[in-house]
């Protein structure tokens, strides 16, 4: 269950709080909220609909008293987290993608890994390949593979903040990669990945929709890099390539299409990055 926040103040106390930001999901925002909401923990749930041109509003609306809804006429993600996390004071603070499924047993799961020294936690993701084509299929069989993908907290769309991580996070500049910032604020031994914990991340279903999430990940590393805010250890090298097709040698083949596209990314993302456009959102309608 979840409360309001006046049954909070009535001493039904949240265990965390929860900031969503959503930009026209209405797809997907019922299905995220379902499964947020399927469980016994509290959670201040805030909903920040920025630039929404459809329904994620009122289907948000529909789930109230559990959720709150605030909107943005601004279609700005970083905006939109920034509003959410002034909504509310209550910590752990927890970071969801609207497109993504997170259960309420898992936010549990996530904030009891919180300690004194481990200060941001991450589910494991899942990550469905029904309907993928082979090449697509490919893609991500080695993009989950790679050891920053495996340890770091980003692309999962879910993470758990201690207070003091929150305020270190909050003091990051705004970047497109919002993500990968967030998790390389930290050092290995101050996050983790939840074994325990789950989140179904949707891929992209056409080599064309994903050679557009490619394209605003690459822009979006590329702007991290030049703010200063992201480690040399969560880029891919062909150093960690190679070791990866000798320890795993049936990935070979795959290795190959992963090629493929991560120059056909960097290709496509030059224009955007020499023209300093980092707002330009490739967005992936194929997962919705």
């Amino acid at each position: 269950m979840s409360v309001t926040p006046e049954a909070a103040e009535n001493g039904m106390a949240f265990a965390a709080s929860v900031v969503i930001p959503a930009h026209n999901e209405e797809t997907t925002i019922a299905r995220n909220l379902t499964s947020l909401l399927d469980g016994n923990v509290r959670l201040d749930v805030i909903v920040v609909c920025n630039g929404c041109t459809d329904r994620t509003a009122e289907i948000a609306q529909g789930f109230a008293p559990a959720v709150r809804v605030l909107e943005l006429a601004e279609g700005n993600k970083n905006a939109a987290v920034r509003l959410g996390n002034a909504a509310t004071e209550v910590f752990p603070r927890v970071h969801l993608d609207a497109d993504v499924e997170l259960s309420g047993g898992d936010v549990e799961r996530l904030i009891g890994a919180l300690s004194a020294r481990v200060l941001a936690t991450a589910p494991r993701r899942i990550v469905p390949r029904d309907g993928c084509g082979f090449l697509v299929r490919s893609y991500y069989d080695v993009w989950e593979q790679l050891p920053q993908v495996r340890s770091g907290l980003f692309g999962r769309g879910a993470f758990a903040l201690s207070q003091t991580a929150q305020q270190r996070v909050s003091a990051l500049p705004s970047v497109m990669s919002d993500d990968l910032a967030m998790s390389d604020a930290f050092d290995e031994s101050e996050r983790t990945v939840v074994e325990s914990a789950t989140v179904t991340v949707w891929p992209a279903r056409t080599m064309r929709a994903l050679i557009a999430r490619r394209v605003r990940v690459v822009t979006g590393n590329a702007q991290a890099a030049e703010a200063g805010v992201r480690q040399s250890g969560s880029a891919t090298s062909l150093t960690t390539l190679g070791r990866l097709a000798r320890e795993q040698p049936a990935l070979i083949p795959r290795l190959a299409v992963f090629l493929g596209v991560t120059v056909v990314a960097r290709f496509k993302a030059r224009k955007a990055i020499r023209s300093g456009d980092f707002t330009t959102w490739q967005r992936d309608e194929s997962s919705r």
